[in-house]
């Protein structure tokens, strides 16, 4: 500990310009940051920080972690397969298709006018929604297709994929809106006001270290720096008390703040409509099924 404050003082001790001073309270400061992380100094040496200051800083770290903790799960809404892990092969399928598409375009542009035979060219390739419920849709309707729609299992398919085309729609209007009206205001609270708050905690870290770091200097001084040490300790503390005010202020405007709350809002409204849609479709659906089932069991019994 003595070679620290031996460090420190004649650090102090030299006669610098202004710009070196800044260098030498920098360095004074994470001298003082790692005597701390040591554990080599007590816990009456470091400064105390109002008690209103550090209820605040729990506050708003317990803000952060929602904005982050629900902001990584909610960005699924950001990618339309979140539902639909299976959509690689379609993906695959679609990419030859794209592929051949493109050579058979560019051939076709480039061999006009030649001797050379001109490849038969391929359609545009359809990209299908890759929502589960749109992917059931197109199941259903192939298999009604198969099946022939005056059969009863082809109707009740063709029923069951008008209800999730439907509900394929309405989650994609779904995450839209979440997209909008949640995620991008929830990320822009995070990276803005949040961000600043912290950023004026830091200040306040790096003032109250810049204290005791001239603390120890005043502590350690010879009689003939004493006086300017006890300067740099009242400009320290004035420092510290006016960063630690704007920190409280900031960290309250980010408390305060009712955005979240309409941001989550917007979250379940949008959930809501969705499930309401997805009901109503299903509820459409289910009943021309059952009334095909009833009919299908009868004859069958």
């Amino acid at each position: 500990m003595d070679g620290w404050n031996k460090l420190q003082a004649s650090i102090t001790g030299l006669k610098l310009g202004e710009s070196a001073k800044g260098i030498a309270k920098g360095f004074n400061s994470s001298v003082q940051a790692t005597r701390e992380r040591l554990g080599q100094v007590s816990a009456e040496e470091i400064t105390e920080l109002p008690q209103e200051y550090k209820d605040l800083e729990a506050r708003v770290d317990a803000l952060r972690n929602v904005h982050t903790g629900l902001l990584r799960i909610a960005k699924a809404y950001e990618t339309e397969t979140y539902d639909y892990p299976t959509q690689v092969q379609e993906s695959i399928q679609e990419l030859s298709s794209n592929i051949s598409h493109t050579l058979t375009t560019f051939a076709n542009t480039n061999l006009k006018g030649t001797n050379l035979p001109l490849p038969q060219q391929t359609s545009q390739p359809d990209h299908p929604h890759k929502t589960l419920p749109h992917a059931l849709a197109r199941a259903a309707a192939a298999g009604a297709a198969s099946v022939g729609n005056d059969d009863r299992l082809g109707k009740a398919l063709a029923d069951y994929a008008g209800g999730q085309e439907k509900i394929g729609t309405a989650r994609l209007a779904q995450d839209a809106h979440i997209r909008a009206a949640f995620l991008q205001p929830w990320q822009a609270t995070l990276n803005s006001s949040i961000a600043v708050a912290v950023k004026a905690r830091q200040a306040v870290r790096a003032s109250r270290l810049e204290l005791d770091a001239a603390k120890q200097t005043l502590k350690n001084a010879n009689p003939g720096k004493q006086e300017q040490a006890r300067l740099e300790v009242e400009n320290a503390e004035d420092d510290l008390v006016q960063k630690t005010e704007v920190a409280i202020t900031l960290m309250k405007t980010v408390l305060e703040n009712p955005e979240p709350i309409k941001n989550l809002n917007e979250l379940a409204k949008a959930q809501l409509a969705f499930h309401a849609a997805a009901a109503e479709a299903l509820q459409a659906a289910q009943g021309e099924i059952d009334e095909l089932s009833i009919a299908a069991e009868g004859e069958y019994r």
